[in-house]
C-alpha cells in the first residue's frame, strides 16, 4: 500500500493517479472528506489526516509501506513560513514509529538553509529532517511549477499582458504536475537504496516570453510580458491578499531566485509535458480555449 499526501492538489493527484494506473494499492490523505469521492471512484482508499495533527498523520502512514510526502502550502493570509515549518515538523514527527519502509518527498529547486525565504528554506528543513531520520528517503526537487503561470490565464485573457517578476528572456526550469507525479511514483516503486536528491523538470528550459507566446497561441490574441519592477513586488503580493509576513517571504524567495539563478544540476529527470501543451490543456480546463 502506498500512502499519498496532497492528492487533492495537482502534484499529489498526479502521484496517486500514476500509482493507480500501474495497479498499485493507494491510500490518499485528506482533511476534507467531501473532496475524497473521486478517489474512491478511482479505486483508492481514503484516510482522514491533517498536517496539523501528528497522531492522525502517523495513523495514516501506518496503513502503508511507502509514502509520498508533500508539505501543504500555507494560507498566504497568514505567516506562511511559520505555518509551513510547523507542518514540516509534524510530518517528521509522524514518521516516528510509522512502520514505513521508504518515503519520497517533494522539494524545490534552490532549497537552502535560511530564514524567511519561503519554500526555499522551509523545504530545506524538510530535506534535512529526512536525512536525519532512519527511514530511507528519496527527495525530488521540482522546478518552477507551470501551474503558477496557468493561474494567470484569466488576467492574460482579459488584458493581453503576462505579469512576471522575472525578466522576459530569463531561461527557467519549469515542470508540469504530471511529470512530477510520474517521477515521484517511479521512486516510490524503486528499491530501498534509491535515496537522496534528484532534480525534476520539463523537456527544456523556458522563458517568460515563451509562456507569453504559448498563451498567445492558445488564447488567439497578442500577449506581452509585463515585467514587474522589484520595488513593486511586495505591493503586488499584498494586493493579492498576502499578509505582511507572507509578502516579505515571497519577495525574498523571488529575489534569491533572480539574483542567484536556478539550480543547474548535471543529472536531471526530464519530463515529457511541454510548456505549450500544458498551457493549452490548462486553458481548456479553465474554458479559455
Amino acid at each position: 500500500m502506498y500512502v499519498v499526501m496532497g492528492a487533492t492538489g495537482h502534484v499529489g493527484a498526479a502521484v496517486a493517479q500514476t500509482l493507480l494506473a500501474t495497479g498499485e494499492d493507494v491510500t490518499i490523505l485528506t482533511r476534507r472528506p467531501e473532496r475524497a469521492g473521486r478517489w474512491r471512484d478511482k479505486g483508492a482508499s481514503v484516510a482522514m489526516a491533517d498536517a496539523e495533527d501528528v497522531d492522525s498523520l502517523r495513523a495514516a502512514f501506518r496503513r502503508g509501506r511507502r509514502a509520498f510526502l508533500l508539505n501543504p502550502p500555507a494560507d498566504t493570509a497568514g505567516d506562511t513560513d511559520a505555518t509551513e515549518r510547523r507542518t514540516i515538523a509534524n510530518i517528521l514527527a509522524a514518521l516516528e514509529d510509522s512502520g514505513l519502509e521508504k518515503v519520497v518527498a517533494a522539494s524545490t529547486y534552490g532549497a537552502r538553509p535560511g530564514q524567511g525565504i519561503g519554500d526555499l528554506s522551509t523545504l530545506w528543513e524538510l530535506e534535512e529532517g529526512l536525512r536525519r531520520q532512519p527511514i530511507p528517503a528519496a527527495i525530488n526537487r521540482g522546478a518552477y511549477y507551470m501551474t503558477n503561470w496557468a493561474g494567470l490565464l484569466e488576467t492574460v485573457a482579459q488584458t493581453g499582458k503576462l505579469p512576471s517578476m522575472f525578466p522576459a528572456d530569463m531561461p527557467m526550469p519549469m515542470v508540469a504536475p504530471a511529470d512530477l507525479g510520474e517521477a515521484a511514483a517511479a521512486r516510490l516503486l524503486a528499491p530501498l537504496d534509491d535515496v537522496g536528491v534528484r532534480y525534476v523538470e520539463g523537456p527544456q528550459r523556458y522563458t517568460p516570453q515563451d509562456v507569453a507566446q504559448a498563451m498567445s497561441r492558445t488564447l488567439g490574441r497578442g500577449v506581452t510580458v509585463d515585467v514587474v519592477p522589484r520595488d513593486r513586488w511586495e505591493a503586488v503580493y499584498k494586493g493579492l491578499g498576502f499578509s505582511d509576513e507572507a509578502a516579505r517571504a515571497y519577495v525574498r524567495m523571488t529575489a534569491v531566485t533572480l539574483d542567484e539563478d536556478f539550480d543547474k544540476p548535471g543529472d536531471v529527470v526530464r519530463g515529457h509535458v511541454s510548456l505549450a501543451d500544458f498551457i493549452a490543456a490548462a486553458a481548456v480546463q479553465a474554458a479559455y480555449a
